[in-house]
């Protein structure tokens, strides 16, 4: 049932629920603390009603008036005798109900006076054993009524000083009757506050609830129009502020990558344009050639198969570098060991593949890092790519590792100041690269790798000319470290 109920009828039921309880504690408090009221005041009159104790147990001196209609009555007591019967009539005593209990604890009735049931405690004042007892009661009066009666019994001794006991009764409606109509009013009283409650419960949930059912309601929009642009107002410090601002932090880290995924599209079709225009054309002039009969010329047809096989190369790399790039970034990247200066080491090679005619020069000294071997030499092969490409013919291309900082410097035109903060945005080239090759990808691809393994990359201009790039990653000089 509780999961078939909204969110705002649980809490409205929550409310009421514990109002309702709480209404309830103290109305049945206030019964029970008036109850206890009433009764000491019985108590108490009662207790004026048999006065205290005289010294030795005697009767005070505003009692022996009663003393002597008491002894005058105990020669017609007999214990057993129903109210009313008996030779002579008892005078009328202060309480509803007085009864004299022997010391064998056996109720001796009084004419007039009526009876009451004789309890333990009642038995054991008029042994002696007690100053006094009070508790509640059944009697029945000298007209033959049976009613409740507050009871009060309290020891005595005859002229012979042989223990008896007189108990004094009141009836229970005096309290009994205030109560009753307490407990109803309080019932009352309860009901209402269960009503009051499940409506204040209502608003309050409402009320509550209302920033819940606008981020409700914008959940559905974007789910609906895909609309990331949608934000919900952020007023306040509470929880639902909090949650207000998740959900627009959310949707606007939704909204940048989707921005950034259409933005790689449109660079990647834009960068696989100009490399499969060349490619095309290459293979129509070669099936023309081939169509019409007319070979061409051997130096010309290898021209053309050269360039073929550079635009599927440039292809290849740059579908390599968009894998690359689409990979998702993980929650935990690769972390073990890695050797950083193998790593250089075969990277440098690959790099003097790439540059026949220039000078790599390495020095390298070891360097123990936590990423993933595979990215870091593609980093680096980048890294040295990219000073090859820019390096003057016969030129000279450093290398160096040393406590983490790896450096690697060319001595080409150098890049300029203004174009220094754009290196590492993704398609992005300098003016003066757009005519050689590549694709734009290599240090987005280098940032990527240094950034998941916690080091920082950077370009600057190197004294004397060309460019120096420098990274630093941390580690450590053994693998112990």
């Amino acid at each position: 049932m509780a999961g078939r109920l909204t969110l705002r009828a649980r809490l409205a039921l929550l409310v009421a629920a514990a109002v309702a309880l709480a209404v309830a504690a103290c109305a049945t408090a206030g019964w029970y603390l008036t109850r206890n009221q009433l009764y000491r005041e019985l108590d108490r009159r009662l207790g004026a009603m048999s006065g205290p104790p005289g010294p030795g147990g005697g009767v005070p001196p505003r009692m022996q008036r009663f003393e002597r209609d008491l002894g005058a009555a105990l020669a017609d007591c007999r214990p057993g005798a129903r109210p009313g019967t008996g030779t002579g009539q008892f005078p009328p005593g202060p309480a509803e109900i007085t009864q004299v209990v022997d010391a064998r604890g056996r109720a001796c009735t009084l004419p007039g006076a009526g009876t009451l049931e004789v309890t333990g405690a009642d038995a054991a004042v008029a042994r002696g054993a007690r100053e006094r007892a009070v508790h509640d009661g059944r009697g029945v009066t000298a007209a033959g009524d049976h009613i409740d009666v507050r009871v009060l019994t309290r020891s005595l001794r005859t002229p012979g000083g042989e223990p008896f006991a007189v108990s004094f009764a009141i009836s229970l409606k005096e309290a009994e009757g205030p109560l009753g109509n307490l407990a109803l009013l309080l019932v009352a009283v309860t009901a209402l506050g269960v009503v009051v409650s499940a409506g204040a419960g209502l608003m309050i949930a409402r009320a509550a609830l209302r920033p819940v059912d606008e981020l409700t309601g914008a959940v559905e929009h974007v789910a609906r129009t895909e609309d990331l642009g949608t934000r919900i107002p952020e007023e306040g410090t509470d929880e639902i502020a909090r949650l207000s601002r998740s959900f627009n932090t959310m949707t606007a880290a939704l909204a940048a990558s989707r921005e950034r995924q259409r933005q790689l599209i449109a660079d990647a079709g834009h960068e696989l344009r100009t490399p499969l225009t060349s490619l095309r054309t290459n293979i129509d002039l070669l099936l023309r050639a081939e169509a019409s009969g007319r070979e061409l010329p051997g130096d010309t047809r290898h021209r053309l198969l050269d360039s073929v096989k550079a635009q599927m190369r440039e292809l290849s790399s740059l579908v390599g570098d968009l894998l690359e790039l689409a990979r998702p970034a993980e929650a935990e990247p690769v972390r073990e060991p890695v050797a950083l200066h193998e790593v250089v080491g075969r990277a440098v090679e690959r790099a003097r593949l790439r540059g026949p005619g220039l000078t790599v020069r390495a020095s390298t000294e070891p360097w123990y890092v936590m990423g993933d071997a595979a990215s870091l030499e593609r980093a680096v092969v980048n890294l040295l790519d990219n000073a090859v490409k820019f390096s003057p013919p016969g030129g000279t291309v450093e290398v160096g590792l040393r406590d983490g900082g790896l450096t690697v410097r060319d001595h080409g035109p150098g890049i300029p100041g203004g174009d220094l903060p754009h290196v590492f945005e993704r398609f992005w080239r300098s003016p003066s690269a757009r005519s050689l090759p590549g694709s734009g990808l290599g240090l987005s691809i280098v940032a990527r790798v240094v950034e998941e393994c916690g080091g920082r990359v950077a370009l600057e201009a190197a004294p004397g000319g060309g460019t120096l790039a420098r990274v630093d990653l941390p580690g450590a000089p053994d693998p112990a470290g």
